[in-house]
């Protein structure tokens, strides 16, 4: 039993395009003696005796079977017979789920070959879910073979991930928040900064600081001095006290202040280096070298009696107000403190680290420290009813409890917390401050400010132990997006199996004609503002996100392949216009994706994702692209080239949007009425009308533009004015005309592309018409044989050549399946084979007669118009 793939989708994908985060596992369970659950005795009992509470959760998806949906594993599922990939999705879902990832949606199915099937599951961390699909699998398969399973080190290390890898609760707050308004977010890479929103009105936090937090609030709220200084100028109570920087100094501060005193380091932050409450001297040199620790500066200052209370600021208002309690115990006469912090912890809602609203006590060196001071140990019985502080702070993180008193809070106390964010100079402001009484004005009731602080942790106000939680991410959303302001950009993305690179500059060039900055991606790389900055295929999510994450641009026009959905899901989760030009056959038996039909399905993600009131444009002569327009939730607008399709008819009826190829015009068709773009031979990307598969382009470009409110004449000037060019559109249908023959340089790479060059290359005159071919690695043979074939009947003579990645054929059977498919329609066709693709650029240039029209199918399409250009050069 092993995994054979092992993928992670983070965006809209073929397994799902509600559930973005998914694992996709393919498992190979043909070593296993019986591949269902019931096949091995006794394996049900033993899976049920690890995990019994997995029979517990219900995840959607269908069985392996292809069952009732939402279908428990239970010991009698197991028993009657239930797949084993079934089996390790639960599994892998039950593992998360135990370390404190609550994940549930799951599915399982066989893939083409014997023995082997996919398992699709949720996941909360990557990380985690690639190590849980592992897990499983391995879990499973000891189970089978009757061997011991230790669960505790595999739940363990998916904590660790969990620890390092989450968000963090003040940081998920936020991201929630957004994510509940239809706010997009993506985490930058190797950093915890998360973008909230898409290029120029993306906005950015880090845990709770944003990109409109001033660095100068940041530098003044991080140095305790300096804002206590600025407080105390403007008449906000803080405690006396000074800075000290040895025992001498320490010293004279004592004499100055006298004790209770409290000592914590210049630049600390959450309570780190802090000891409070120091009556003695002895405790007090302690205070300081704890405090040295963090800060050779160490601020003494002033104990003030009270209770500690955390106020916190969101752009200038209180939003929330906590009573913070340190971790305590409160003994019973008979219980010692390390039980009784063990009884503390059995509270359901105390966890590791974040992973819960509460955090377990730790009896760490601090808490031993603190005992040794009262001259206890964690095996001392505390009297019942006595109270023991076990920390110092009353950080939640280190155990402590919150108590939610928004209500409480007199309305001085409000005023001055907001004074205080404002004289520091902090959006999001959390403010330490020691009173008897919040109810009471703090300068009747004797208490002070006593820190503020940039970054305040929100789990306290989201969570309490006791009273209301408080919604305290919504103001800060609210400060980041205010009210009539947007998250988003447009986007427009592309998909189909051929023109989608040329529809996608086509949109993109259209776009920018209108002055917006527009960033998109292509099969030939990524231009943000027209400039390349990234060269390569780049249809992917990262490609999409590299986009996205980019400030200055406000417009987006995306080409969207079935690689990068195959591979991790689409980098949106929403678009505002969807273009699919067609399904064929072509990349078929890659990624288990073995028909066209299953190709529609990946290509039919992305009108899935269109937002509800945006557009689906679809082709209409398509009938699996025509078919996608059933279920979805948006606006859908056909395109056709047949001006009398009974579905544009139809569809235009109904109160449809539709574009027509008719008289030889394009034109939009909105109810009754006929709005005449332009001539399609006027736009210098159809070669005077012959190229029909660009008119196709044309039709799905205006279409769109159409639809996302550009004029008539915005439209007709876009396309009349996009040239296509080795530098506008590379590799797709340049031509060069040299004085004694013309070549095209095209990419057409499957049976669909080439039969619609094919109709262009007859309306094309030449005295001999030669083609630079190669077999196609990643194709099936009988796509190969179904390329050459036309490939044939195009050309008088063909150059065979190779491809550099032959994607595991040999470079003889290629040539032999080639050579076969040519000769099928044109047995006596001249074939010459140059198996490099330079070397048969160089042969074709140097033989083509007077007249003759050569086509350059090409793979290295940089080199082949470098080589064109330097050609050309020398021939003029």
């Amino acid at each position: 039993m092993k995994i054979i793939d092992l993928r992670t989708m983070r965006g809209p994908s073929y397994w799902s395009v509600k559930h973005h985060k998914l694992i996709v596992a393919k498992v190979d369970l043909q070593e296993c003696a019986g591949q269902w659950s019931n096949a091995m005795p006794g394996f049900a009992g033993r899976l049920m005796k690890l995990f019994p509470h997995i029979s517990q959760v219900q995840p959607g998806g269908m069985s392996g079977k292809q069952a009732a949906k939402h279908q428990p594993l239970t010991l009698e599922a197991l028993n009657d017979g239930e797949p084993l990939g079934y089996v390790i999705q639960h599994v892998a879902l039950e593992l998360q789920r135990q370390a404190a990832m609550p994940v549930y949606w799951g599915k399982s199915y066989p893939a083409h070959e014997d023995g082997v099937e996919y398992v699709v599951f949720a996941y909360q961390e990557e990380r985690a879910g690639r190590r849980a699909a592992e897990a499983a699998v391995e879990i499973v398969e000891a189970l089978c073979k009757k061997e011991k399973v230790d669960l505790k080190p595999i739940i363990d290390e998916l904590h660790e991930i969990r620890e390092d890898e989450f968000f963090g609760p003040s940081t998920y707050s936020i991201v929630a928040e957004a994510a509940s308004r239809n706010i997009p977010y993506i985490q930058l890479k190797n950093t915890s900064i998360i973008q909230l929103g898409y290029g120029v009105n993306q906005r950015r936090i880090w845990a709770t600081t944003t990109n409109l937090t001033s660095h100068a609030g940041v530098e003044v709220a991080g140095n305790k001095n300096r804002t206590k200084a600025m407080l105390n100028d403007a008449g906000v109570p803080v405690p006396r006290g000074t800075t000290v920087y040895s025992e001498a100094g320490l010293r004279d501060a004592i004499d100055e202040l006298g004790f209770p005193i409290v000592t914590k380091p210049l630049d600390g932050n959450h309570g780190k280096g802090a000891t409070i409450r120091i009556m003695n001297w002895k405790d007090a040199a302690e205070g300081l070298v704890a405090a040295q620790v963090y800060s050779r500066a160490v601020i003494v200052e002033q104990f003030i009696e009270g209770f500690d209370f955390r106020l916190l600021v969101v752009n200038g208002k209180l939003i929330a107000a906590a009573k913070r309690t340190p971790a305590a115990v409160t003994g019973d006469g008979k219980s010692t403190i390390q039980q009784l912090i063990a009884k503390v912890n059995e509270d359901p809602r105390r966890g590791i680290g974040h992973e819960k609203v509460l955090t377990s006590i730790k009896a760490d060196k601090h808490t031993l420290d603190i005992l040794k001071s009262r001259k206890l140990s964690l095996k001392s019985v505390l009297p019942a009813g006595e109270i023991l502080y076990l920390k110092s702070t009353a950080n939640i993180s280190t155990g402590g409890t919150a108590t939610d008193v928004t209500d409480q809070m007199h309305p001085y106390n409000v005023l001055l917390a907001e004074r205080v964010a404002g004289i520091v100079g902090l959006d999001i402001c959390g403010i330490d401050l020691m009173a008897t009484d919040i109810s009471v004005p703090l300068n009747e009731s004797r208490g002070a400010v006593i820190e503020v602080n940039a970054a305040p942790g929100f789990r306290m106000h989201i969570a309490p132990t006791e009273g209301l939680p408080r919604n305290v991410a919504a103001p800060v959303v609210d400060m980041l997006f205010p009210r009539g302001s947007t998250a988003r950009i447009p986007i427009i993305a592309v998909t189909g199996t051929n023109g989608k690179t040329t529809t996608t500059r086509l949109i993109a060039h259209l776009v920018a004609s209108k002055g917006y900055k527009v960033g998109f991606t292509t099969t030939d790389g990524i231009y943000i503002q027209g400039v390349q900055l990234q060269k390569g295929d780049c249809t992917g999510g990262q490609s999409a996100e590299f986009v996205l994450k980019d400030p200055t641009v406000n417009y987006a026009v995306l080409e969207t392949a079935r690689g990068g959905m195959l591979r991790s899901g689409l980098g949106f989760h929403n678009c505002d216009i969807a273009v699919v030009t067609n399904v064929a056959a072509d990349h078929l038996g890659l990624r288990d994706i073995y028909t066209v039909e299953e190709m529609a399905a990946v290509k039919g993600v992305l009108p899935r994702t269109v937002r509800k009131n945006g557009w689906a444009v679809l082709n209409a002569d398509d009938d699996l692209v025509y078919g996608m327009a059933h279920g979805l939730d948006c606006r859908v607008a056909l395109f056709s080239m047949n001006e009398n399709s009974p579905r544009i008819q139809e569809h235009v009826e109904a109160g449809g949007v539709a574009a027509v190829y008719e008289e030889g015009y394009v034109t939009i068709y909105r109810n009754s009425y006929k709005l005449r773009i332009d001539r399609a031979a006027e736009f210098p990307v159809t070669f005077e009308g012959r190229a029909g598969f660009n008119i196709e382009n044309c039709l799905a470009a205006a279409l769109a533009g159409y639809l996302a409110g550009f004029e008539k004449d915005d439209i007709k000037t876009a396309l009349r004015t996009f040239v296509p060019s080795a530098t506008k559109t590379p590799g797709r249908m340049n031509v060069y005309k040299f004085p004694k023959f013309e070549v095209i340089v095209d990419y057409a790479h499957n049976t669909a592309g080439i039969t619609k060059f094919a109709e262009f290359m007859e309306a094309t005159p030449a005295t001999h018409k030669i083609g630079v071919v190669s077999g196609l690695g990643d194709r099936r043979d009988e796509d190969t044989l179904g390329f050459s074939r036309i490939a044939g009947r195009i050309f008088d003579e063909v150059i065979l050549r190779q491809d550099r990645d032959l994607r595991g054929k040999s470079a003889e059977f290629l040539r032999e399946i080639m050579e076969r498919g040519l000769r099928l329609d044109k047995p006596d066709l001249k074939i010459t084979y140059i198996e490099n693709e330079m070397d048969a650029i160089d042969y074709v240039l140097a033989t083509a007669p007077d007249g003759a029209v050569v086509t350059l199918f090409t793979e290295n399409i940089a080199a082949t118009l470098a080589k064109l250009d330097e050609f050309e050069t020398a021939n003029n």
